[in-house]
Order: C-alpha cells, then structure tokens, then sequence
C-alpha cells in the first residue's frame, strides 16, 4: 500500500509539472512568433506605472 500511494505521488508530481512546464514553452513560442511589435507591452506598462517608485527591500547599493 506504501508503494502505491508512493507510485501515485510520482505520477501526480510529473504529471503536473510537465503540464506547467510544457504551459510556459508553449507561451513563449507563441509570444515569439505571434506577438508583433507589442510583445512587451504588458512589461512595459508595468514599468512606467512603477517611476518614481521607492526601492523597498534587498541590499543598498
């Protein structure tokens, strides 16, 4: 019984971390390719809401 739940385990962590893992590619062969020119522009946006912004955390530099 130890085996199986041991065997289910496996299956169920490689089966969940290859969908996740071929989820991620896929996203990024198709930003590649069908993109255009806006394919930062989420990224960028992001950016230019945050200037201006304190640094919070992490070492000083």
């Amino acid at each position: 019984m130890v085996g199986y739940i041991t065997d289910l385990t496996i299956v169920a962590i490689l089966v969940i971390g290859i969908t996740a893992l071929i989820g991620v590619i896929t996203n990024g062969i198709g930003e590649r390719l069908f993109g255009g020119k806006r394919k930062t522009e989420f990224v960028d946006q992001s950016a230019r809401f945050q200037t201006g912004w304190k640094s919070v955390g992490g070492k000083k530099k």
